[in-house]
């Protein structure tokens, strides 16, 4: 079975932890049967392959998650990153070309589509499965997951069977509604509909034929450097709505959107993490601290604290879904990332009264990772090393470097780093503009070097 997940997302109802290159699909919050911090993403990877057989994972994201799935997920997967965001159809249809014309599946191998970030357990993907099993036995072209209602809910989207049918593994589907308002969404549960899941399953071949019709190419980079040839539209649009075979497979078990503070607040391991100091009578408060520096709550009740390098939000527990058009009035960028390479954190972003602007950075690198050969037309750095051992270019000049030494970079000159033992350094940015785009890269062969 091939595997699509599905890891986009802006990263607003979990701020400050989550931005847009962190979403919250990558916050290491939850806790592994090993015991271990994972994130949802590897909670969903894991259990993928601890229940599916044989299972091929492809994640179809955006270029600014490469580094941190690589980071988490190392070799288990293979990524797809869209050139442009174009919604979940061209998500899709890209990754589906990727397996069919660079790994070469298959036209009727089956693929399942799913989010990444979903909360369930191991029945879950039993259901994905006899999903797979109805697209081999052809009951339908396409074979969606409906989830069994507990409320009528005006947040999703519904499926509704063709009236009259019970038992077994599957209905047959009659038609879809979107989000309907609280009235229509008690009537459609007493027509047996269910939640649509945002789980897909068909053949290959039944998506190749309308990525064909969109884009032909000879290869999947000629395909991909056409992307923008895709409409921008939703799988549930593009394909489920138009399709004229759909069926859907029931799942009653566990699940939940671990997208607001408060739903998330329920499955974490502990209610305090981090450097806190909390009383007694802060009853049903959950509190995170990334900071070094401590957090003390008093008598705080059903909220939620959470100290991140991007900010520092406090909110009643109900009022989390509500937190996205205040922070959307936050402008500031990224103040921490993970990296192929390791990881970095902004210390101080200052735009002084002269219209000067610094940037000070904390990097650190793993061992045997290095930086691509780069040079900055915006900016100059200033690097001091505090902890461990590696070796720096500065225009084709090779030197060791260890902690104490600094080194400059004038803007212009081409500069690479690697590290021997983990190493971590200050970085002082000077000049305007400040962005993570002021940089080009050029190639640099490590394995040709005399070290």
């Amino acid at each position: 079975m091939h595997i699509i997940l599905l890891s986009g997302g802006s990263g607003k109802r979990l701020w400050p932890l989550s931005n847009g290159i962190r979403s919250k699909q990558f916050l290491q919050l939850l806790q592994s049967p090993a015991g271990e911090k994972e994130s949802m993403v590897q909670r969903v990877v894991r259990q993928i392959y601890e229940t599916v057989p044989s299972p091929s994972v492809t994640i179809a994201t955006g270029e600014a998650q490469l580094d941190i799935i690589e980071t988490q997920l190392g070799t288990k997967v293979d990524v797809v990153a869209e050139p442009e965001r174009r919604d979940t159809f061209p998500a899709i249809a890209l990754s589906a070309a990727y397996i069919a014309m660079e790994k070469g599946v298959a036209t009727d191998e089956v693929v399942v589509v799913m989010p990444c970030d979903t909360y369930t357990e191991k029945c879950y993907f039993e259901t994905i499965c006899k999903m797979a099993s109805c697209v081999e036995q052809r009951v339908a072209d396409l074979v969606l997951m409906g989830i069994t209602p507990t409320y009528p809910s005006t947040k999703y989207g519904y499926v509704v069977p063709v009236p009259g049918e019970s038992g077994g593994e599957y209905r047959i589907v009659q038609r879809f509604t979107e989000k309907p308002d609280e009235e229509n969404a008690k009537a459609l549960l007493e027509q047996g509909a269910f939640w649509n899941g945002g789980v897909f399953a068909f053949r290959l071949g039944y998506i190749m034929d309308m990525v064909k019709g969109y884009i032909k190419a000879d290869d999947f980079a000629g395909l991909r450097s056409r992307y923008s040839g895709f409409p921008k539209i939703s799988f549930d649009y593009e394909v489920a709505e138009k399709a004229a075979s759909v069926a859907v497979v029931p799942y009653g078990g566990k699940w939940k959107d671990l997208g607001t503070w408060n739903t998330l607040a329920e499955e974490l391991p502990v209610p305090v993490m981090g450097n806190v100091v909390i009383d007694d009578c802060s009853r049903n408060t959950t509190v995170i601290n990334e900071l070094g520096l401590p957090i003390v709550c008093v008598g705080i009740e059903n909220a939620v604290v959470a100290a991140g390098y991007d900010g520092i939000i406090i909110c009643g527990k109900e009022a989390s879904e509500t937190i996205k058009p205040y922070v959307d009035k936050v402008d500031s960028r990224p103040m921490y990332e993970e990296r192929r390479w390791g990881e970095y954190r902004v210390l101080d972003d200052t735009i002084f009264a002269d219209g000067s602007h610094s940037l000070t950075k904390s990097m650190t690198l793993k061992p045997g990772k290095s930086i691509s050969y780069q040079k900055h037309y915006h900016r100059s750095e200033v690097w001091t090393f505090v902890s461990g051992e590696g070796y720096f270019v500065l225009n084709g000049e090779l030197r060791r470097v260890k902690a104490g030494d600094t080194v400059i970079i004038p803007v212009g000159h081409l500069h690479t780093l690697m590290a021997i033992s983990e190493l971590t350094f200050i970085e002082v940015q000077m000049g305007n503009p400040l962005i993570e785009e002021d940089i080009e890269r050029f190639a640099w062969d490590w394995n040709n070097i005399s070290i």
